[in-house]
């Protein structure tokens, strides 16, 4: 019989996911619960076997693996991804072995590590590298509405 969750899209490897960009974020308002985010794009290619098509079909290799769902979607819990060790944030985002490690401020941390929601997204379109909160917030908007984004819920493993 076979898994219906097998992937028919390759689960990039180091060279790839040394190429994405990675923002976490803690998403903090007076009438909801605090949500942690994690946000994984790619910079623009840039090496010599790169072009949109294969930074997308990595991505999207990245989205197939952890059963992602596009944004306008319900989001669905896709498993606890997340894993701390000491200071270190890792995601296990679907390689057989090799997990993402992801920058994971004080607060953020904090949030995950007491069980708080948290909201994986993949955005297919380029974020540049070293944009600032503002230029991610409308990246992240512009890619859910035109449909170019795909979501998950996920939480901290062995908690």
């Amino acid at each position: 019989m076979t898994d219906p969750v097998l992937s028919f899209r390759a689960v990039p490897g180091p060279g790839f996911v040394a190429g994405c960009t990675v923002s976490t974020w803690l998403q903090t308002g007076a009438l909801a619960e605090p949500v942690a985010h994690v946000l994984i794009g790619h910079a623009p290619p840039r090496r010599a076997h790169e072009d949109a098509l294969s930074v997308e079909l990595g991505l999207l290799g990245m989205v197939d693996a952890m059963r992602l769902r596009p944004a306008p979607e319900r989001v669905p819990h896709v498993g606890d991804r997340l894993i701390m060790r000491g200071p270190y944030v890792a995601l296990d985002y679907g390689h057989p072995n090799l997990v993402m490690r992801l920058p994971a401020p004080q607060e953020w941390r904090a949030h995950v590590n007491t069980g708080g929601p948290v909201c994986l997204t993949v955005a297919l379109d380029p974020i540049p590298p070293g944009a600032g909160p503002d230029a991610v917030e409308a990246h992240l908007e512009r890619v859910v509405a035109i449909g170019r984004a795909y979501m998950g819920a996920t939480a901290l493993r062995n908690r």
